[in-house]
């Protein structure tokens, strides 16, 4: 067994024993040449393994980051938990509240400075986190919000001119008349520079971040690696999926010639919502793409000025209605659920800009790098599935979630959709969806998943793989929807849309009388409980503006 190995000693040596009846002299030279043959031959070992497996630059990258990577993941991981257990071992009321928050606020910046160290998906991962105000903590939500979404490290100037000399064969500022190399904004995969073509267009460029196809391909190992060593710790829990949908989604993310054709498709989708009458189509604007300044790396699109969708304030100096604006958001993104089955699944705030045409709001869509295709069977399921919980249908719940792999499980999988209990779910209310942010929902919301930790996990590894993406996407219009402050609910939006493209499938297969009298009612049932809701959130609005003015008018009192 250990014969292939004895042909990496010198010949003639005997170990520990040959040594022992050696001079001194003789067991150093014998020990030095042993040393010198060993690394001789490692390093042919080595050679001739390189030259058999051929491994790529990728590969070597890869090979290098990954434990880096895993390192800080590892010391960040243990820095957290071990800041909770000692600052919170101690203390009790009062005081372990707000020794609580400081290890939040603490984990936080830890958490920030690994996606910073790391880059690449752990600063999706990161902005992904700030979208979960309904579930995570204060803290890691506005600290994740606030760092990532458009403010991530920056590539050099240097950077930047070398990936236009690779991609496009010539630096920037032979390819435009002007090229600022300050970016604009900067996210987790690429920054964006202002620029003009020689007409005098004004562009906005987008670049790739360099080498980040191999720290990429690192990150994927890292979290495979943290995944599947959960997993021997925690067996219940199994969050392969998310491996598997990295794999899928970052090599499409990375090509930008990919996105810029799920922006066109995208916006020739608008078009056909356009002719059918839908009044938001023609208020949601795509930038145009430059074709003969894009590469994999490099994207080259028309300049769009207009104010961030969630800055509210800005929004009402311009005269826009952010009630409108969030109208206009559910819309455009129930549309491309339930009507074209083609969804921009990454709509966070930085993601989407409004400006003032005509009058009115006009939604700017950016970032069409991540588009999920779902077949016309999992879109009618899926819209049948949110008009049963809209109507809070038992029945309707039990069998469109197991066309959804829930199985028994359909009570969990109904309250990770809506954010709301399973008694919620099945109150006879026209509100009974309405999510209210406070500091109550959210802790109720996080002790549904700390108790249902293992069945939520086993219902994600199950999932068909569109549905993944468009939870993702449901978390971030909730975010975007909650930080415009308005009234509107997304579930109003959500049973117009999946109530007529099931209408619509009905009428296609079988235009009878009978068939469209059938589809009127349920349309109007419809419109009656969404009116209901509409009138119910009217009438809590008007009551506390009435207390606001009361409250007011109470201390005005008091002062005087």
């Amino acid at each position: 067994m250990l014969s292939p190995l004895r042909r990496l000693l010198p010949a003639g040596y005997k170990g520990f024993a040959y040594r022992s009846q050696s001079t001194a002299a003789t067991a150093s030279i014998s020990k030095e040449r042993w040393f010198i043959t060993l690394t001789r031959r490692l390093a042919i070992g080595g050679v001739l393994a390189y030259a058999y497996f051929d491994p790529s630059p990728e590969d070597l990258t890869t090979a290098y980051l990954t434990p880096i990577r895993l390192a800080r993941d590892v010391y960040t991981a243990a820095a957290i938990v071990a800041d909770y257990k000692y600052s919170l071992s101690s203390v009790s009321g009062e005081a372990r509240e707000a020794a609580l928050h400081g290890c939040h606020q603490r984990g936080a910046e830890r958490l920030l400075a690994l996606c910073f160290a790391n880059g690449g998906v752990y600063t999706k991962l990161g902005q992904h986190i700030g979208q979960l105000d309904h579930l995570l903590p204060e803290e890691y939500v506005e600290t994740m919000r606030t760092n990532l979404l458009d403010r991530c490290p920056v590539s050099p100037p240097e950077e930047v001119r070398r990936t236009f000399m690779h991609d496009l064969g010539a630096p920037p500022e032979r390819l435009f008349a002007y090229f600022n190399e300050t970016p604009i904004a900067s996210a987790s995969l690429a920054q964006v520079h202002e620029a003009r073509d020689h007409s005098g267009r004004r562009l906005a460029v987008k670049v790739q971040h360099a080498g980040l196809r191999e720290s990429c391909a690192a990150d994927v190992a890292t979290v495979a690696a943290l995944v599947a060593a959960a997993r021997l710790v925690f067996p219940d829990f199994d969050y392969t999926w998310l491996v598997d949908e990295m794999r899928e989604n970052l090599p499409k993310e990375l090509d930008f010639c990919h996105e810029a054709a799920n922006a066109e498709r995208c916006r020739a989708n608008l078009k056909l919502s356009a002719q059918r009458g839908a009044w938001f189509a023609s208020r949601v604007h795509i930038p145009e793409v430059d074709y003969r300044l894009t590469s994999e790396r490099i994207l080259t699109m028309e300049f769009v000025e207009g104010m961030g969708v969630t800055d509210v304030a800005a929004l009402r100096a311009a005269g826009l209605d952010p009630r409108q604006v969030s109208l206009l958001v559910a819309e455009t993104f129930s549309d491309m659920i339930f009507t074209h089955g083609y969804v921009h699944c990454d709509p966070h705030a930085a993601n989407m800009m409004v400006r003032k045409v005509n009058g009115s709001a006009q939604l700017v869509l950016l970032d069409h790098g991540l588009y999920k295709s779902i077949t016309d069977s999992f879109r009618l399921e899926y819209a049948a599935l949110w008009r049963s919980l809209i109507f809070a249908d038992h029945e309707g719940i039990r069998r469109h979630s197991a066309a959804m792999n829930a199985g028994d499980a359909y009570p969990i999988f109904a309250c990770m959709l809506t954010q709301k209990s399973w008694d919620q779910i099945l109150e006879a209310r026209s509100d009974h969806l309405h999510i209210q942010r406070s500091p109550q929902q959210r802790e109720t919301a996080q002790h549904y998943m700390a108790l249902y930790g293992r069945e939520i996990s086993e219902l994600l590894s199950r999932m068909p793989r569109p549905l993944l993406l468009l939870l993702k996407t449901n978390d971030c219009l909730r975010s975007v929807d909650h930080a415009l402050g308005s009234e509107v609910n997304t579930f109003v939006i959500t049973a117009r849309e999946c109530s007529a493209a099931l209408a619509r499938e009905r009428l296609k297969g079988a235009p009878g009388p009978l068939v469209r009298l059938a589809v009127a009612w349920e349309r109007l049932q419809v419109e009656a409980r969404m009116l209901a809701f509409e009138a119910i959130v009217w009438y809590s609005g008007v009551k506390a503006r009435v207390r606001r003015i009361r409250k007011r008018s109470a201390e005005q009192d008091e002062e005087g």
